[in-house]
């Protein structure tokens, strides 16, 4: 998972920079209509300005952010006629100035950023509680205001206007990459949010953090209703990473792994619903039987509490964060619309109605009929996550094990090996010491994750959960994972043109290529295994991955829809409106497929609490990592992955068209899956 910097400060996507304080940005100011059109009309005289029209555009945004305490209307007038670039030339000059000084900015305030959290986010010993509080502090919510103040958001506001969505996508294909990166700077001072807000919300999500990150399940302490502990007496299992990993990792196990995925699920299902006993989670002193849901101390069962609503508190958290900076975002005014048009850069009706085609193809429930088929039972809800097409699935987990904890007993073995990783990829020798050289690898606390670099002469930081025996194979397979990020980082930052492209369109395409990565594991470690058909089995599980990931985005999508039509709610009335809207998405799209309805589930993903609204980026990861694994047959893997990611952050379609040749579609995949079943 590519880690979202909304901690850094809110200036790193499209539409939440931070504006002055709250008592200096009421909207009781206005400028009022006719003035704005006043002086748009004065300037339409003026026969020197080349682009009028983005010059109006310009106006009126920075006329929607100003307040009393930037001055009165004429004050408006004077900045506007003096601030104005008329000449191409000095405009080009400003840009490149400006574009340096944001590189600085960014790049020393993530360094500080990452300093501040490490001790959080790394396996350093014990955290003490000021760790907790300097790694919420998100140390630039006050630079923004300062340059409200100074009035620099106005002057780049005013000749570097923002363009809405549907704007940018009718852009013509003959706007320059130098064009795109002044656009991308027009997206920088979108809303004016006060800084005591922004430390709200970065302090919020920093506490989700905290409290998922500190998810444990000590597996060693889990029974069957026999009484008996299945798992290893040290496992200890993150939610929901590893809980769902070790689901995947027993359909290898013959013996014993179907009834382990049981317990697991049983698990599952027990934190969505908050049964699960307080006195279980990150504690090793005592044993808990999920299906019975009993707790025992020394072989004797003690009366226990359930966990009191935590997980939906965090959620509220977030939701009362994000709600309370809504009225300083004129242009997107709710979180869901943040996220969504100004981060992804794909409208929500899109997103909802790619999943719901996709979710409602028929080529799912042929897929469900195949894998009911190879296991040689019914389907069960914890089959979602059915890992049988992977090659690794033939692989007993011990053997895997074994392997990674041998070749990278800590972070620096695998830092030692990326090299050999990249060039075993393709990449020639100096290009992939290049590369290696620009990536950190850390021991996390949590499942693992990557952050990149904020400007040129910094590194991207890989970081995977490391046990004290070594990188088991979970742990691989997310370093992996999380060095496609990595490598995504450094080519769209360190061989981009111009700084304000660097990245992404959004977190969907480095999720693709951290998926095209994670996809190559097995062969990483040296191990090829020919299986018959085992194109057609890698589309199969594709497809199935997809229909998973989809429904879970569809449950973090209607929680917050909730949230919007119930301001008021608590805890204990999220729980229960969660539990309905997994139901509902289960039984709508899942429950004919497995055969059973009412299931939680869809609802246990870790991101829905301390991540929200990200799962979506998975999906579309999928659709993107599939187009692209097809535009890379018969060619270049190294070079054209450097290509393709060193086109930026240009818009979502004309990125992928760039990329592959066409849009983002799911007729592909669904074209593909039929011939994989045929």
């Amino acid at each position: 998972m590519k880690k979202i910097v909304i901690l850094l400060f809110a200036g790193l996507s499209a539409c939440t920079w931070s504006g002055p304080n709250k008592s200096e940005n009421t909207k009781d100011f206005t400028i009022p209509e006719t003035t704005i059109n006043q002086l748009i009309d004065s300037f339409r005289i003026q026969k020197e300005i080349p682009d009028l029209g983005r010059l109006e555009k310009g106006v009126r945004h920075i006329a929607s952010l100003w307040s009393r305490n930037d001055g009165t209307i004429d004050d408006f007038v004077m900045f506007c006629n003096k601030n104005v670039i008329k000449d191409e030339a000095k405009r080009l000059l400003f840009f490149d100035k400006v574009s340096k000084y944001l590189e600085s900015l960014y790049g020393h305030f993530n360094k500080i950023t990452l300093d501040l959290k490490e001790n959080v986010d790394l396996e350093n010993g014990p955290m003490l509680d000021t760790d907790e509080d300097f790694s919420s502090y998100a140390v630039g919510s006050h630079l923004l205001s300062d340059m409200y103040s100074n009035k620099i958001a106005f002057k780049i506001g005013l000749n570097f206007p923002y363009y809405s969505l549907t704007e940018k996508d009718n852009f013509s294909h003959s706007i320059s990459r130098k064009e795109w990166a002044m656009v991308r700077l027009g997206d920088i001072f979108v809303s004016r949010v006060p800084a005591e807000l922004e430390q709200a919300a970065a302090k919020s999500v920093n506490e989700a953090d905290i409290y998922i990150s500190s998810y444990n399940i000590m597996m060693g302490k889990i029974l069957n209703e026999k009484g008996e502990a299945l798992f290893p007496e040290k496992m200890v299992l993150l939610s929901h990473w590893n809980l769902r990993d070790e689901i995947k990792a027993n359909y290898g196990n013959s013996s014993l792994g179907n009834e382990k995925q049981e317990l697991l699920y049983r698990i599952m299902e027990r934190i969505v619903s908050q049964e699960i006993p307080e006195n279980v989670i990150n504690n090793p002193k005592f044993q808990w039987a999920p299906i019975s849901n009993k707790v025992f101390e020394n072989g004797k069962e003690i009366p226990s509490k359930s966990e009191p609503n935590n997980r939906y508190q965090q959620i509220i958290n977030n939701y009362k964060a994000e709600k309370a900076i809504d009225n300083f975002s004129p242009e997107l005014n709710t979180f869901i619309s943040r996220k969504f048009s100004g981060e992804m850069e794909i409208s929500l009706s899109e997103v909802e109605a790619l999943f719901d085609e996709y979710l409602r193809s028929p080529q799912l429930a042929k897929i469900g009929m195949i894998i009911k088929h190879r296991l040689g039972r019914d389907l069960r809800p914890f089959d979602i996550w059915y890992d049988g097409f992977k090659t690794r699935s033939s692989i007993s987990p011990e053997v895997l094990n074994r392997q990674t904890v041998n070749r990278y007993p800590n972070s620096d073995a695998f830092k030692s090996d990326m090299p050999r990783i990249l060039m075993n990829l393709g990449w020639s020798k100096d290009r992939s010491l290049f590369l290696a050289d620009k990536i950190t690898v850390d021991a996390a606390r949590g499942s693992g994750h990557a952050w990149g670099a904020g400007m040129r002469g910094e590194k991207s930081h890989l970081r995977t959960r490391i046990q004290s025996a070594g990188m088991d194979y979970k742990g691989y397979n997310i370093a992996i994972h999380e060095f496609g990020h990595t490598i995504e980082q450094t080519n769209s930052l360190y061989n981009i043109d111009y700084f304000l492209l660097n990245g992404v369109p959004n977190t969907a395409f480095t999720e693709a290529l951290a998926f095209i990565f994670q996809s190559r594991d097995l062969p990483l470690l040296g191990i090829e295994q020919k299986l018959k058909n085992q194109e057609q089995l890698k589309t199969l599980d594709a497809g199935w991955s997809l229909m998973e990931i989809m429904g879970v985005g569809l449950v973090d999508i209607r929680i917050w829809k909730w949230l919007y039509a119930h301001p008021e709610s608590t805890a204990a009335e999220l729980n229960i409106a969660v539990q309905n809207i997994t139901k509902d998405v289960w039984n709508t799209y899942y429950s004919e497929i497995f055969g059973v309805k009412d299931q939680l589930i869809l609802g246990i993903y870790s991101h829905m609490i301390s991540n929200p609204l990200y799962l979506a980026a998975y999906s579309y990861g999928q659709i993107i990592e599939f187009q692209i694994e097809e535009h890379l047959i018969e060619k270049d893997f190294s070079s054209e992955i450097d290509r393709i990611y060193q086109q930026g952050k240009l818009t979502p379609q004309r990125w992928m068209e760039g990329a592959v040749g066409s849009k983002i579609s799911i007729k592909p995949i669904l074209n593909k899956i039929d011939k994989a079943i045929q």
